[in-house]
Parts: C-alpha cells; structure tokens; sequence
C-alpha cells in the first residue's frame, strides 16, 4: 500500500507541474490497480483547477492531467467521458501523448474506446488522429459515425499539411470504401464540408470519380447513393455537392435510362440546381425517344407548377421539339402543355397557348375538350386571343361583373378595466414584460399598477417579485449609482412604476426626472416620446409621494381615444376623494379625449362645468373649442429620399406641460438627427399613435427617415408600424400615404407585407388616395429609392387578395412618371424590374376590364424586340383598348 501512496504522490506532483513527460513515465509502470489508485487525488485536482481563474499558474496542469486521468480510469467509458469532458476540452494532451499512455491496452478495450469516442457529437471536438489511432492500434471495424467520418474528410483534405493528393490519400486509406459509404447517410454534411469539396484536378470530385472508375469504389452503389440522397433532398449545400459528384461521375446513357423514375421525381421536387440538371437528362432522353410520351407528360405535370420560370420554360421547349419530332404524341402531350395556362407568368401562358395553337389540329376530339376545360385558366386577354385563334366554345364566355374583395376594416377594441386583484395584475405585468404588448394592454397594466399601489403598495410589492426577478435592477448592489442613472435618463416603459414600487430608485431622482427630463433631445421623435415618458415618470414619482387613486388619461378605445363621458366620470370621482390630478396625467388625458362627435361633447362639457373643479372648467373648455388642426407638411428631398417638413401645430394650450409643448413644435428633417436612440429601440413607437389619437400624420411624418430606409438602406423590421397607422384614426394625407410607398418598396418581404396590409386596410376603410400613393410611387421609382421588381412583388401580393381594382388604379397613376423615361428613347435607371411591374399592371386590367390609356405606354409598347418590358407593355396597351374583363 506504500508504494501505492508513493507513486500516486509522484504522479500527482508530475500532473501538477505539467511535467508530461515524468508524468508519461510513470504511467507506464503502473498496474491497473495502481491507476485505480491514483484516480480520486486526480479527480480532487480536477475539481480545484475548475475554480482557478483563467491565468493561474496552476492551469499548466490541464495537460498532463488530461492524459493521466484517461490512463488511469480501467472502464472504456470511463475513459471516453474524460477525454470529451468540457472542462478539459480547451488545455487537452495531444493525441500522440493519449495514444503513449493508453497503448498498452487490451485490443478490444482499446477499440470500445474509439467506438465510444466516435459516437460522441461533433461539438465535443473529439481529435480525429486519436480516433483513428486506437483504430489501427486495437484493428476495429471503423466507426461511421458523423464524428468519424467529418474528421476523416477534414484530414484527408488537408493538402497544406503534407505534398501528397487527396487521391493518392484516398488510395493508401484501407477503409476509403467504408467511410465514402457512410458520407451518404450523414445529415447535413454539405454545409459543414463544402469548402473542402473545391474544384479542380486534385478535388474530392475527382478523386472519388476517379476511384469508382479504378473499381475501388463500387459504381453502381456510389450512384444510388448519390441519387437517393438527391431524393431525400435537404439543405442547398447538400445538394450542391452530391450534385456536383453525381456529375464527376459520368453517368451513361443506360445508367440514366435505368433511374429515369428518379429524375421524374427529382424534376419534380428537388431544389432548382438537381431539378434542371434531372430535367435536362430526361429531356435527352425523351429527344433520342428513350422516354415515352406518358413519361414526358408526367414530368411536366411537375415541372410546369414549379415557381422557377426558368425551369418552366425549359419544359415547354422541350414539350415543343417532342411534338415536332412525334406529331401523334399530341395526345398526351397537349393536355400537359395547356396546364401550364394557369401559371402566374402570362409569358409563360402565352407560350403554352402557342404550343396548342400550333398542334391542337393533330390531336383527337376529347383532347380539345380538356384544353377547352384548362383555357379558362387563361389571363382574360388570353382567353379572348384563345376562343379567336383556336375557335374554343366556352373560352370567350360572360364571367361575373368585377366586385373588389378587400379585407373587413377593423373595428376598434374597448380597452379593457385594470386587473381587481394584485395577484392577477402581477401575471398581466409577467406577461407584458415578456411580449411587449400592444397600446391597450400597457394602458390597464399601468393604470392597474396606479390603483393597486394607492390601495395596498406593501401587497402589489408582495405579488410583483415573482414576475420582475429577471429585471437587472431587482438585486443592484445600492451602493453603485447605475439604477439611479439608468432611471433618470428612461422610464423604460413600466419598469420606472415597477422600481419605484419595490424602493429600487429614489424619490429625489424620480422628482428630477419628473421635473425635467432629457429635454435636450433634438431628434424628431423626441416630442410624442418625451410626452410618453412624462406620464410614466410623474406616475412613479407620485407613487412615492402622493398616490393616484387611478390615471384618469387610459383610453376607452386600443387605438387611444377616451370617450367624454368617461373622463367627466372619473374627474368627479377625483373630487369626491379629494385627489390632486396629474399635470402629464390630465393633460395627456384632454389630448385623448374624443370630439368629433358636436352633441356629446356639448353634453360632456356642461356636465364637466357642473363639477366646479378646475380640472372640470378644462375639460369643458377643451370640448367647446376647436382642437389643435393639422400642421402644413413642405415637401423636402435627401439624396433618394422624399422627406416631409412640419409647421407649428397651433391649439396647443399653453397651460400643457413642457413635454406636451414640444408636441406642436414645427419639425426640421435636415436640423435634427437622422439617427438618435429611438431610430434603433423601437419597443415604443406604437405608444406614439395613443400620445395623440386621431392625428397620426404627426407621428407618421416623425417616422418616416425609418420607414425610408426599408427600402433605402435595405434595414429590416422598421415598417411592422404600417398596419398600426393604418388602423389609427385620423386623416392619412402625405406622411401616411409616403410610408406606404417606401414600405411597398422595402427589401425584406416581411416589411413588404407590413406595407400590403396597410394599403388594405386604408382601402377598406376609404382613406386610400390612390392616385397620391401612385404618384409618390413614380417619383420614388425615378430617384431610385424605391426598386419595381420589389414594388412589383408588393403590388401582386395586394391584387391577389382581391383587390385588383385598388392595385390597378394606384399603377395607374405610377406608371407614367417611369414610361415617360423611355418614352425619351433611353433607359430609365429603375427599368430593371419594369416588366414585372407592367405584369400586375396588365393583370389588373384584364381581370377588371379597366379601359382607357395610360401616359407615354404606346411608345414603350411600339419599342423594338421581345423583352419582357415590351411584351408587357403591349399587352397592356390590348387590354386598355379591348377592355377585357375576367
């Protein structure tokens, strides 16, 4: 037992020294029963380094402890779980030194270790020469795991680190054909080893190519592997590169007649790279007659529902030299080529229909039958041009009169009363916190807060520590000032009140915050902000100092309003308590209150006078005088960008606070900030819209450098404000109408649809100017900051909901502005795209048999060639003439 002491002192003091080498050496007289022995002092020092900072001296001992640890456990698992342990993963020994230490044991211990280590995930970063050493050192089969094999790929590839070739590797390896086997059956491996499959001569490509044709590699396995992994599709760098060693390959002409129920499949399903390259096998086949007609029609009933156009097109040629090579197959050829009629392109429709015009005569009856049946699938000026030239009964019939389907306006949402206990308040607050919430849950969360904390403050307190725990500030050392700091810069939304209620900021910097804040602010969100955080700050400090019984500004309605009646009410119960009004508080409430309705404001106003309140006497004034009228707007330009200019708001009252001052202050663009905190914290803005209801063009305007820059500067997320303007009441003039426009031109689709439901939501309730809309399309179009193609994607989006009329009148007036660029006999400089505008354009006539003309469209339709810009222009300019209507 000594001597056992004695050299598990020795090892521990190696170990600890980082000696590898004396560590090594006494490893190597050791029994099992003396690394037994040696474990728990290994493990003991294990758990004290983890406690050790990262430059202590003591981490030089991370090596040999690696090492030894792994030496001295006698169980294969043991011994894995230390070699991938977290802990020691970043200081390891190196796989040469574990292979030293570990080599004299017994052969299938040593290979249920490498199968153990392989098995592990790959982001345990196991070292591939260590797996590959107990390997040839125990003779196991190999292991195919994604482990393994990733290692494997990776070191073969690694031409830089010796002369030889990835080929001349791959030959000298005695498990090539296993490992190349399990590269097929591993998910996702493209995107980790793409950029190891380079090309070349001395590619993987090649190489494995070259070892199918040596016979090292079985062909006919290496190709269904291929195919099958084709088949089950998958991430595009897959693809890619199975694709692309298919290829390496050189399939025969009898190796691609004998899977041509694969490629049928891949043309059909497959990512656009494999379905064009199965397209163009089957389309070689069907040429030398190796496909029958049937297949050809079953392919293209795949091919021609596909969304590429390009692989689309391909099919119909190759549909045309079938029929031109094999006049009878017109049977079953023709019904596959007319169900490319309901395609969304109408080139590609055209196309079709001229395929049918030219062999419809060669086919029997009951195939005219079912073209006739699939032409009513046809554009509308299609479908004329098809009863004309083909004589189809049925084509050119009557379809219903044109009705506009647009989505039901929204109907405004009472908000609802604050939560009656502290318990249930506690679970709304959680919740807001973690969603965000909209305009009517912040505002009975607030208000429930106010309510709650003048009742019973030591129970709200009680019922909120659960839910704010994860809130920074709940445990700040106070003897460090960033909670006070943090506070008196931003309310932060409700975590002011909810500090303030758990004691974590101080009256005194409430007070400050109150009194002044951060005033200086000279950016233009600054002034509905400032107004937003006012109210939140003198809740707070009120809560410290002198509670309100309730907020007497909590709209009635989610989009901010608060009825009259309402707020009377709730005056005279502040004169029955005896409670002193907030100054944000009721001046925030007069902005709210609704008063487009004469009589009950009237009725309001006398019933608030009958209180003889001063409060009261406010609010009887504010209801029979006429409120702040909307500011004049001044068109400015900023490179691409159309930017809006505001005046002063006049009816502002002068008695407001400060912050609700700045509301009606005139509104520079080019003095304030193009960038400020609130151009990157978006959390609030839809607050804004509640800080003045009904006047959403003030808060529009602020926003619009953002909403610009969705389609400007490619940012992402800025237009999910839209559908909230949209639904705001109030008249939506030039800001609205403008943040539209840059919206329908936004880079990402999610900001493009944002901007779609804004457009339908304006038409539905009426307040779409859609000849304003056009036209600020055209003028953003021309200076380049709103793209066609990304308008064109827009537009579609909206007519196909139904609403063809509104997209067609609004292209309408947008049109012009760009045809009168060519009409010049030069190319505008936003005329990529342009076709596909023209596109939706045609669409929309066609289905609402729109007539007419539009500026400059004869001169862009009498233009030379086929682009797809003329084509469309001419269809265009037909469908005006002809009034075809679906």
């Amino acid at each position: 037992m000594s001597g056992a002491v004695s050299a598990s002192e020795a090892l521990l003091g190696a170990v600890r020294a980082g000696r590898m080498g004396e560590a090594a050496g006494l490893l190597d007289g050791m029994t099992d029963a003396e690394r037994r022995a040696c474990l728990p002092a290994l493990k003991d020092l294990r758990k004290e380094l983890r406690a050790a900072p990262w430059d202590a001296a003591s981490r030089k001992a991370y090596p040999a402890l690696h090492a030894a640890g792994a030496a001295c456990h006698t169980g294969a698992a043991g011994t894995a779980a230390w070699l991938t342990a977290a802990d020691l993963r970043w200081s390891q020994a190196s796989p040469g030194v574990l292979l030293h230490v570990l080599g004299d044991r017994e052969r299938d211990w040593l290979g249920d270790v490498a199968h153990r280590l392989a098995e592990r995930p790959p982001l345990a970063q196991v070292p591939y020469e260590l797996m590959s050493g107990l390997v040839r050192l125990s003779g196991c089969p190999v292991p195919t795991t994604e482990t393994y094999v990733v290692g494997w790929i990776e070191q073969v590839g690694s031409l830089w680190q010796r002369g030889d070739t990835v080929l001349q590797r791959l030959r000298q390896d005695p498990y090539t054909a296993e490992l190349v086997a399990a590269v097929f059956e591993i998910p996702d491996i493209g995107s980790r080893l793409d950029w190891l499959f380079g090309d070349g001569p001395d590619s993987w490509f090649n190489a494995l190519a070259q070892l199918t044709r040596e016979g090292a590699l079985d062909r006919k396995a290496t190709v269904d592997a291929c195919v099958a992994r084709l088949l089950r599709g998958g991430v595009p760098s897959d693809c890619r590169v199975f694709l692309r060693l298919l290829t390496a390959l050189g399939l025969t002409r009898d190796e691609e007649r004998e899977r041509a129920a694969d490629w049928l499949a891949l043309a059909s399903d497959a990512v656009s790279t494999v379905a064009s390259h199965a397209q163009s096998v089957l389309g070689s086949l069907a040429l030398d007659g190796e496909l029958t007609p049937r297949q050809l029609a079953e392919m293209s009933g795949g091919v021609l529902f596909r969304t590429e156009k390009k692989l689309v097109r391909a099919q119909l040629v190759l549909l045309g030299k079938a029929l031109r090579c094999d006049p009878s197959s017109a049977a079953e050829l023709l019904p596959a080529v007319a169900q490319a009629f309901g395609h969304e392109d109408t080139d590609v429709q055209e196309r079709a229909l001229k395929l049918v015009e030219r062999h419809l005569d060669a086919a029997p009856p009951e195939v005219r039958g079912e073209v006739v049946d699939a032409a009513a699938e046809l554009s509308p000026g299609l479908r004329v041009r098809a009863a004309e030239t083909l004589g189809l009964e049925g084509a050119d019939r009557v379809s219903e009169p044109y009705v506009e389907l647009l989505p039901p306006a929204p109907e405004p949402a009472r908000v609802p009363p604050a939560p009656e206990s502290a318990v249930e308040l506690a679970e709304e607050v959680g919740a807001l916190l973690a969603s965000g919430g909209d305009v009517a849950a912040f505002e009975r969360t607030l208000d429930g807060l106010v309510r709650h904390g003048y009742r019973d403050r030591d129970a709200l307190a009680e019922a909120l520590k659960p839910v704010v725990t994860r809130l920074w500030w709940v445990d700040a050392d106070p003897r460090y000032p960033s909670v006070e700091k943090y506070f008196r810069t931003d309310p932060h939304g409700l975590e002011v009140v909810l500090a303030t209620l758990l004691g974590q900021v101080s009256t005194a910097t409430l007070h400050r915050a109150d009194q002044h804040g951060p005033m200086t602010d000279p950016c233009v969100h600054s002034a509905v902000a400032a107004a937003f955080n006012a109210r939140l700050w003198e809740a707070a400090h009120r809560l410290s100092t002198d509670p309100l019984p309730f907020l007497l500004a909590t709209p009635t309605w989610g989009s901010g309003l608060l009825e009259p009646d309402e707020l009377v009410a709730r005056l005279d119960e502040y004169r029955r308590l005896g409670a002193r009004p907030g100054e944000t508080d009721i001046a925030q409430a007069l902005l709210r209150v609704r008063r487009d309705d004469s009589t009950a404001s009237a009725a309001a106003a006398e019933r608030a006078a009958a209180l003889g309140t001063a409060e009261g006497n406010r609010l009887a004034l504010w209801l029979t005088t006429d409120g702040p009228s909307l500011p004049w707007s001044s068109r400015r330009t900023s490179g691409v960008r159309i930017l809006l200019e505001l005046g002063e708001l006049d009816g502002v009252p002068g008695e407001f606070p400060p912050a609700f001052q700045r509301i009606g202050r005139p509104v520079s663009l080019f003095k304030a900030r193009a960038y400020c905190a609130h151009y990157w914290d978006r959390a609030e803005r839809h607050h804004w819209l509640a800080v003045v209801p009904g006047r959403r063009e003030l808060v529009a305007a602020r926003l619009l450098r953002e909403l610009s820059s969705v389609a400007v500067e490619g940012t992402r997320g800025d237009a999910s404000v839209l559908p909230l303007l949209a639904e705001a009441p109030g008249e939506a003039g030039e800001a609205v109408h403008l943040g539209v426009a840059y919206g329908l031109g936004a880079r990402h689709p999610e900001d493009r649809l944002s901007a779609v439901d804004a457009l339908l939501v304006l038409a539905a309730q009426g307040q779409l100017d859609t000849e304003r809309l056009g036209a600020d399309l055209g003028q953003l179009m021309r200076r380049g900051a709103v793209k066609p193609l990304r308008l064109a994607e827009s537009v579609r989006t909206a007519a196909t909901t139904g609403a063809y009329a509104t997209v067609w009148e609004i292209l309408r007036a947008a049109l012009p502005v760009l045809l009168a660029d060519l009409a010049t006999d030069g190319a505008a400089a936003s005329a990529r795209g342009f076709g596909e505008l023209l596109a939706v354009a045609a669409e929309c006539a066609e289905r609402t048999g729109a007539r007419g003309c539009v500026a400059h469209l004869a001169q862009a339709a009498d233009r030379r060639g086929s682009s797809r810009l003329v084509t469309q222009a001419r269809r265009l300019r037909a469908t005006l003439d002809h009034g075809v209507a679906a």
